[in-house]
């Protein structure tokens, strides 16, 4: 961008009079949006996901990887469009508030908060299995401490190191579909979806637990405040981050089924680790291993600035404690919330299992993009970027998927919403109101 970045850290940005002022440094471009996009779902699916999708769906694990990125297609389009018009932290929270009431936006805040709680603690976990299965909680605990104080340097550090990881975990899923692929165990037969498949709520179940590693975009439209140029930078990002972890995982699941096909996988702590070990290049499965360690360590990365920022936009109109709320005074960045963040994480993960928080989180993640889809339902034809119907499909989409989760992540998630509800009312009632800067 041409502008300087001292110039936009002061100026207003957005359309009009739609944005506040920046509270914190603009300092992101579309490259540095995209890195910090792709370095929270890039792997995650691969590493997390892929074994309890494929217990769902049997062979029609690829169904339901479509299925969760069409989903995603269409909360991307409606996050990008009222990100451009609200370049603000807080994603969906401030599009809930502004085009469909106060309410809406604290339940889509609240859902996300969460949501990517219990997603942090799952990501985190999954590096310690992979690392060393025997200490996988001390580890991961050891990552949360290390990434939050990793995170409090700024946000352009938090882009340098992402990008680094990304690069690592692309090189590495690379070399590790060629030894799955060409280990001589594979199998066009394994691709049929219509032997040994789970039915159609099966593959539905399998897309709502995909969702899981599709949703790392919204990484980018919660940094709103961060990026320069936001109304065109954001609505770039989001799609481009999108479209090439599809492409990454589309490969890599196919090539797992080809390998293995979908028993193992579902039987599998470490599905790629297996339709490596299969074949003649077993030795390679050490790098499996690194991939999936530094994969989750850059989702990890990623999904604590953006839970930080929401839980910063929500701390600043009062629907959590306003402390944190408080902007580091040097590096422009909500420095409490991403140490409550990591205090959060690290207790869910010293009680918290792989996969319930994977299917707990895809429940509250999904409500919190059917509110952004019917925000952006709302929108005028002059602010619509994207077909309306799109946003009609992605409130739909969401609804679904949400609803065929396991039945436990469904009473678990709902209980816990219908919660943060019910303080909210009570303390509407009682007289609060939310303070605008």
């Amino acid at each position: 961008m041409t502008n300087a970045a001292s110039t936009e850290d002061s100026e207003e940005q957005g359309q009009g009079n739609t944005a506040a002022p920046s509270r914190l440094a603009r300092r992101l471009g579309t490259g540095d949006a995209v890195i910090i996009g792709l370095g929270s779902m890039i792997g995650a699916g691969v590493f997390a996901a892929v074994g309890p999708a494929a217990a769902a769906a049997g062979s029609g694990l690829l169904i339901g990887l479509a299925i969760a990125a069409s989903v995603a297609y269409c909360n991307a389009t409606s996050s990008a469009q009222l990100a451009a018009l609200y370049p603000e932290s807080g994603g969906t929270y401030v599009y809930g508030r502004k085009q469909l009431g106060e309410s809406w936006g604290y339940l889509a805040g609240w859902a996300f908060v969460v949501g990517k709680l219990a997603s942090c603690a799952a990501i985190a976990l999954t590096f310690g299995a992979y690392v060393e299965p025997s200490i996988a909680r001390y580890l991961a605990v050891s990552a949360v401490v290390a990434l939050t104080v990793v995170n409090l340097f700024g946000v352009q550090k938090t882009a340098l190191l992402t990008r680094a990881i990304v690069f690592t975990v692309l090189t590495a899923l690379g070399v590790i579909t060629l030894a799955a692929l060409f280990g001589g165990q594979a199998d066009a037969g394994r691709l049929n979806p219509v032997d040994e498949n789970g039915g159609i709520y099966g593959i539905l179940q399998a897309g709502g637990l995909l969702f899981f590693a599709f949703a790392g975009y919204a990484r980018i439209a919660t940094l709103g405040e961060e990026v320069r140029d936001a109304e065109r930078t954001i609505p770039r990002a989001i799609p481009l981050a999108l479209g090439i972890t599809l492409a990454v995982y589309a490969i890599v699941t196919a090539t797992a089924l080809l390998a293995v096909g979908p028993a193992t996988l579902a039987a599998a702590d470490a599905p790629l680790a297996e339709a490596v070990r299969a074949g003649r290049f077993s030795e390679m499965v050490p790098l499996v291993r690194i991939g999936a360690a530094v994969a989750t360590l850059g989702v990890l990365l990623s999904l604590i600035a953006g839970v930080s920022r929401t839980m910063f936009a929500m701390s600043s109109d009062g629907h959590l404690p306003r402390a944190l709320a408080t902007v580091h005074p040097k590096r422009k960045i909500p420095h409490r919330a991403e140490i409550m963040v990591g205090i959060i994480v690290v207790l869910v993960v010293l009680a918290g299992d792989i996969r319930e928080a994977i299917g707990f989180s895809s429940f509250g993640v999904l409500i919190y993009y059917g509110i952004a889809n019917a925000s952006a339902f709302t929108l005028p034809p002059g602010q619509r970027r994207w077909p309306r119907w799109l946003a009609a499909a992605g409130v739909a989409g969401c609804a679904i998927l949400a609803v065929t989760l396991p039945w436990e992540s469904v009473v678990a998630g709902a209980g816990v919403i219908a919660v943060g509800m019910l303080v909210y009312a009570v303390r509407y009632r009682a007289g609060f109101r939310p303070a605008r800067e």
